[in-house]
């Protein structure tokens, strides 16, 4: 069976798409991986409007992406902070992809915003590709696919 045969339909990469392919999604990920918790510091941050704001976080925290941690300022009425699960974790190469390749095919003149490195070595953080027996750096032309044991014929 050939690619252009198979049913996109259960595609992992349209899945997680539908869940944080959007522009706002992907930056209040980056800022909670960064520290960001609280709703008026994402909306401080990212500028974005407090329904679009509300709707994404409630996206992020239905699927298990974000959670709720409750949290009270002096005087004022309860409200919730936003953490990253392992979920939500799981997402931060993902970013850091984005950053790298960013950094290399639209760079900003100034240098990048932010220095992401190894705390031991001080070395920069890349992704890179690797096989289950540790063979890194892995280019496009070293690897095989073929379809897996979910893939459906087009109809």
């Amino acid at each position: 069976m050939e690619w252009l045969e198979i049913s996109t339909e259960n595609c992992p990469v349209q899945r997680t798409l539908d869940l944080v392919g959007e522009k706002w999604t992907l930056l209040i990920l980056r800022d909670a991986v960064n520290g960001v918790r609280r709703f008026d510091e994402f909306h401080r941050h990212i500028g974005l409007s407090e329904a679009v704001l509300s709707d994404r976080l409630r996206k992020l925290t239905a699927s298990g992406v974000l959670t709720t941690v409750p949290y009270r300022e002096p005087g004022s009425r309860a409200r919730n902070e936003y953490r990253l699960t392992r979920k939500g974790w799981d997402l931060w190469p993902v970013l850091i992809a984005l950053r790298q390749w960013g950094e290399t095919h639209e760079p900003d003149p100034a240098g990048p915003v932010l220095d992401v490195h190894h705390a031991e070595c001080g070395g920069q953080v890349r992704v890179v590709v690797e096989c289950a027996e540790e063979h890194t750096a892995l280019a496009p032309r070293e690897v095989s696919a073929r379809p897996g044991p979910g893939a459906r014929r087009l109809t």
